[in-house]
């Protein structure tokens, strides 16, 4: 029953994996045909993305705690429950601030869904077979980047864009079967108070400096309201470390960092996030709006990114073996960066064939890194600290994510000379820009140390440690 657990639960965990990949990749093609038909430009469209991801951002620190008190069944199933709902009140939406509310609380269900999914999975998994179980819950979420711009593109061919969102239903229902019927209800036996001064200096803090960046990089003037945001999010900020050096039982565990690998992990894995985040908003709408393509031929050609990803998966644990975590996120980390630059180089008149294979080779690559950032994180964590573990890491992913949106956002906004129709240039500077940003990130991962996972990666026995705080 526990072999069969280790393969069910990484499966069940990839259902609400892929239907928020499905809705994020398909809502990435269609930007430009919501945008018309709710009266907006396109460009600003792209506050619907950054709305999920500050919902993410506030509710992302209770994760762990709630999932510690109240057991992960019970909240990974009621995610599935609200991003459900919410997905059909998207579909539902009739102005562009409705539609901004409903992305909001999908991001409140995500923000449950996935964290605590991932701390299942955790929980469930020896870390010896913990790249297996990643890549396994992997594939199956990879088919919903592999086919949300396809079906983006056909629904928009054939019926209204408000289906892309409804495709979440059917889905959801059956990620709520399974949850109920294959995952136990685990929960800690003693959970620390929740720590609510922690909670709202985090949250307020995420959400002010996130909203000031956005608003501040996609403005044509100085926004004061947005600049004093981003001041008061910044000072939250501040505040929530000093708390945290202080507090018991922080609501995020910022001692965790402590770590090498999973602080390597967590801030060398922002930095290439910053850059490789931004591709799902930037190739679709350069697509549509720079080449004139239409959202089908857009997702027929940007689906090959998912497509490598997929078929990196089955490899990874036999490339981390054979090179070592450090080996691998040093040097892989230029493969994807130099094919993200390479797609400055699209133009109207490119060939298919040459963008099919730069995407394709892109995600080959893009899908090595993240594995390995998803694993080697988790290296030294002592299982009673996994669930803060999945809450900080998965906050900062996400606010990698945010950022790389704002960032290329903002490129886009300056060199495209605040045009409703972006020109080709302006994305390809965004692109060059996102590219070097993620480069960075090797500096990161220069200092991780040669035998770093080493049992992770099978090069080293499997054996007992002891922990210390």
């Amino acid at each position: 029953m526990a072999v069969q657990r280790r393969v069910i639960v990484p499966l069940i965990v990839a259902c609400a994996l892929f239907m928020q990949n499905l809705d994020s990749t398909a809502l990435a093609t269609a930007i430009p045909a919501i945008a018309a038909s709710l009266g907006q430009t396109p460009l600003r469209l792209h506050l619907a993305i950054t709305a999920f991801m500050l919902s993410l951002a506030a509710f992302l620190p209770v994760s762990g705690w709630v999932a510690d008190r109240f057991g992960a069944r019970r909240i990974f199933t009621l995610a599935i429950v609200v991003f459900t709902f919410a997905s059909i009140l998207c579909g539902l939406s009739s102005s562009f601030e409705m539609l901004l509310a409903a992305r909001t609380l999908q991001g409140a269900g995500g923000a449950m869904m996935v964290p605590v999914g991932r701390l299942i999975l955790l929980r469930s998994v020896p870390k010896s077979e913990l790249i297996s179980a990643m890549a396994l819950m992997g594939m199956p979420a990879l088919i919903g980047p592999i086919i949300g711009p396809v079906v983006a593109g056909l629904i928009l061919t054939v019926a209204s864009w408000r289906w892309i969102f409804w495709l979440n239903v059917p889905i959801g229902l059956l990620g709520i079967a399974l949850a109920v019927v294959f995952i136990e209800d685990v929960r800690e036996p003693d959970v620390a108070p929740f720590d609510w001064r922690g909670f709202f200096l985090s949250s307020f803090g995420l959400c002010g400096t996130l909203f000031g960046l956005d608003a501040l990089t996609t403005g044509d003037s100085v926004d004061f309201f947005a600049l004093g945001a981003l001041i008061a999010g910044v000072i939250s900020l501040a505040l929530y470390v000093f708390h945290a050096r202080r507090a018991a039982n922080p609501i995020l565990d910022l001692s965790l960092l402590k770590f090498p690998t999973f602080r390597i992990s967590a801030t060398g894995g922002s930095l290439f996030r910053l850059g490789m985040g931004a591709l799902p908003f930037l190739l679709p709408l350069m697509m549509q709006q720079g080449f004139g393509y239409t959202p089908l031929e857009s997702g027929l050609i940007t689906f090959a990114s998912a497509a490598g990803s997929l078929g990196m998966r089955a490899i990874a644990k036999r490339v981390l073996r054979r090179f070592g975590f450090r080996a691998v996120l040093v040097w892989n980390t230029l493969l994807p960066c130099g094919f993200t630059a390479l797609c400055a180089l699209f133009t109207a008149q490119s060939s298919w064939y040459f963008m099919v294979a730069v995407i394709f080779c892109g995600g080959v690559f893009r899908s090595l890194q993240f594995t390995a950032l998803n694993t080697i994180g988790y290296a030294d964590i002592e299982p009673r600290f996994m669930s803060q573990a999945t809450s900080l890491s998965q906050m900062m992913q996400r606010l990698s994510l945010s950022g790389g949106v704002a960032v290329s956002a903002f490129v886009l906004h300056q060199t495209g000379g605040g045009a409703a129709t972006l020109p080709v240039n302006a994305f390809a500077s965004a692109l060059l820009v996102v590219s070097a940003l993620s480069a960075l990130s090797v500096f990161s991962f220069i200092k991780l140390a040669p035998d770093a996972g080493a049992e992770m990666a099978g090069r080293a026995p499997v054996r007992s440690r002891r922990f210390d705080r």
